[in-house]
């Protein structure tokens, strides 16, 4: 059975950024409703079960370029008491409809700290080496939720 539209895909993968292995492992997720980063999911339509391949996904198909708007300065009371902020942290905020705004801190300067609201990896080129692991039709549960179970 081929990738494709509500199919439901398992893939062992590993992540490499310039060199350098960030992330491996197998999931499954539900093709065609924008569970993986567009350029990975465009790479995988149409392969099928038991195929290994090699995919780079430029910066504009995975997370986006860097936005320097994305880079603010806020001041140290913004954080909780007792939290430890040090450049590298990752901390949580709220957008104005109370969704979660993942941020990391870049430099802490006195009472001022630089956050940056950017995906770790935007602006980077992902490499992947990927195997299909299996590929099954989706149950109408699946397909109504939106990703796999």
């Amino acid at each position: 059975m081929k990738v494709g539209q509500d199919k439901v895909v398992t893939i062992r993968y590993t992540l490499q950024v310039e060199g350098e292995v960030l992330d491996q492992g197998e999931l499954s997720y539900l093709h065609g409703h924008r569970n993986l980063i567009p350029g990975l999911e465009e790479a995988l339509e149409g392969r099928e079960e038991g195929e290994a391949f090699q995919a780079h996904v430029p910066a504009e198909k995975a997370y986006g370029p860097h936005d320097p708007e994305g880079v603010q300065v806020v001041p140290l009371s913004a954080f909780p008491e007792d939290a430890e902020v040090v450049p590298g942290a990752q901390f949580y905020a709220q957008d104005m409809e109370g969704n979660p705004m993942p941020l990391t801190v870049v430099a802490v300067e006195g009472e001022e700290v630089t956050v940056d609201f950017n995906h770790p990896l935007a602006g980077k080129d992902l490499d992947f080496q990927v195997e299909v692991v299996k590929v099954r039709e989706a149950t109408p549960e699946e397909l109504l939720h939106g990703h796999a179970h």
